[in-house]
Order: structure tokens, then sequence, then C-alpha cells
């Protein structure tokens, strides 16, 4: 689009901003309930309801609490809700058998909240970290992360979450091949309408650090995920990565962190047209919402950044500001 412009004083930019009226009726977007996905942390260890440290208003939650969260959401209208467990730590192992227990903390939670809360879709993460006694979303081996091991593990563990009513499954490993070796398993398992929203584009970011603590890997964590992670300097990987997704059966892709990568977010959404979404990671949550605490920034950053994901093509947003977004914009 090559902009149009009259000059000045036949066209004064600012006729069209001088009231509220005027400035929403010519906004170029929007920023609904809608766009929302909601991650909670599930646990049935000692501590469940007390905040996390690192993110401020943040709770680890028991399955009843997240019962009443998916509650919540579906009062509010936020269409989507994403569970995240914190496993004991006796459940982990180096070969993370808990990560496909029918039986274990993420799919119980599921089946919870389908019975309680069917219309509102439940989102989980794929990804070994959780049951890992390495804290690696992969299967660790004299100190190399496995890839083929692993997407055999993550298989299993998408058929398990599958069948416990998940509507969206998000492979957050980022090993290689894992979409289209999911997509096969759930197609011929009977899950074809199972959907995948795959974290595609997904960067070895320093703004996890809070993450793993709500989750209980920061300890457990051995090196880095600089292996399988992506390089936060390329760019164009990023865009081969959807590419490669896409083929594999992704139904939406993700990229990750949010904020600091909205350059990604546009290319993608330009470049493919797909449902692209972000995730306005742990990090970025902390350092808003400790700026907002200690009155450094007034709570509108919480809509306006928002609002820039929208304006970067993003479809919705995972970001634990949900809630509190949601009844705002029900005003």
């Amino acid at each position: 689009m090559t902009p149009f412009h009259t000059p000045f004083p036949a066209l004064r930019f600012r006729r069209l901003r001088q009231s509220a009226a005027l400035r929403d009726l010519v906004a170029e977007e929007r920023l609904s309930v809608k766009d929302l996905i909601w991650p909670v942390f599930v646990t049935d260890v000692p501590g469940a309801d007390v905040e996390v440290p690192s993110m401020p208003g943040v709770v680890r939650r028991t399955v009843e609490g997240v019962v009443r969260a998916a509650e919540e959401a579906a009062g509010l209208g936020i269409p989507a809700i994403c569970l995240f467990p914190y496993t004991d730590p006796a459940l982990k192992t180096e070969t993370c058998e808990e990560a496909w227990s029918p039986d274990n903390l993420s799919n119980r939670a599921v089946r919870a909240i389908k019975a309680a809360v069917p219309e509102i879709a439940v989102m989980t993460d794929i990804a070994l970290d959780p049951y890992n006694a390495n804290g690696h979303d992969g299967i660790v081996r004299d100190g190399i992360i496995l890839n083929d091991e692993t997407v055999e593990a993550l298989v299993k563990m998408a058929l398990a979450q599958a069948e416990a009513g998940a509507d969206i499954l998000g492979p957050s490993d980022m090993m290689d091949g894992r979409i289209g070796a999911m997509r096969a398993a759930l197609e011929a398992a009977g899950h074809k309408d199972v959907t995948i929203l795959s974290y595609a584009a997904k960067y070895a970011s320093a703004f996890y650090g809070p993450f793993r603590d709500a989750v209980g890997a920061a300890g457990a964590l051995k090196g880095d995920k600089k292996t399988y992670q992506m390089n936060p300097a390329n760019a164009d990987e990023a865009l081969r990565l959807v590419a490669r997704d896409l083929a594999e059966g992704a139904d939406m892709v993700m990229v990750k962190p949010g904020m600091p990568y909205l350059d990604i977010c546009r290319a993608v959404k330009d470049s493919f047209g797909v449902p692209t979404f972000a995730y306005q990671v742990s990090g970025e949550y902390a350092m808003l919402k400790g700026a907002i605490l200690n009155g450094w920034v007034k709570d509108e950053v919480i809509l306006e950044s928002l609002m820039c994901f929208r304006r970067a093509g993003c479809d919705g947003v995972l970001t634990y500001f949900a809630p509190e977004v949601a009844r705002r914009l029900k005003g």
C-alpha cells in the first residue's frame, strides 16, 4: 500500500484523534477477550494457591482450583485455558514415563475441566521438562538431548492428552519431526479433530526464568536449551520452521517469546496467512507486573502490550493477564 497524502491544512491527522468516539471509529485493530488464552499452573504437591514469587498474582492451583479457574474464564468469555503442571519431584525420572501416564496431573486436570466446563477449550503443553529429572524438554543421554527418542515419547504424550479430552495440543519442545509424528499418530488413533498449535518459532530466551520457577524445572535444569531452541539472532530460520510445521500438520503456529519478537509475528502472518499466536511469557509478565506494582509505569501498559500483538498480526495471545484484561474489556 502506498499512503495517500493530502497537504496540510487540508489534512490534519489530529482531526480523527480529538475524541474517544472518533479514535474508536478509525482504530485499525481491536483487542477482544476472544483473543486470549489463559496459562495456568496445576499441582498436587503442598503449596497450591500460593503465589509464584517471581510472578506476582500468579498461583499454582490444585486440580479443583484449575476447574474454578476454567469456570472463571468461561464466565469472562475467555475461549481457552492452557495447563502447565508442577509435577511432584518424586515422579521425575530420566525416562519421563509420567509424561504419558493417563492419570498424570495434566491429564486429570483436563478431564476435570471438560467435565465441569465443556464449552471452554483446553490446551495442553507437550514437552518433557515437567517430568524430566534433567529439566530438559527432551530425553538426555551422556549430556546430549536425543531428538528421535524424544519424539517417540512426545507422541505417547500427545495421545494420552488427546484421550483425556484436550482440544488443543501445544508441542513446545522444538524437536525436529515431532509435528508430523504426532499428526500421524492422532489420525491413526481416531483423534482426527484434535488441534495442534505448534510452538514453531520458540527462541532460547532468558525471558523464561519465572516460568521455570513456576513448574519446578529451574533447579533441575542441567546446562541450557540452545541445541534445540532457536538462536535469538535468527529470523529466516523461524519462517523455515513454521513452513515445516505447517507442512507436517500443524493447524496453528506460535511465536515465543512475544514482544521482543513482534517482527517474527508479523513475518509469519504475512508469509503464511495462518492462525498465528504469541506467548507473552513469564519474564514479560514479571517485568510489567513488577513495574506496575512499584508505580514505575501505569497499568495501561497491559492493554497496550497486548494491542501490540494484534497490530503485529497475531490472532491471539497466551497471557497471564487474561482474566484482568477480560474484566477491563467487558467494562
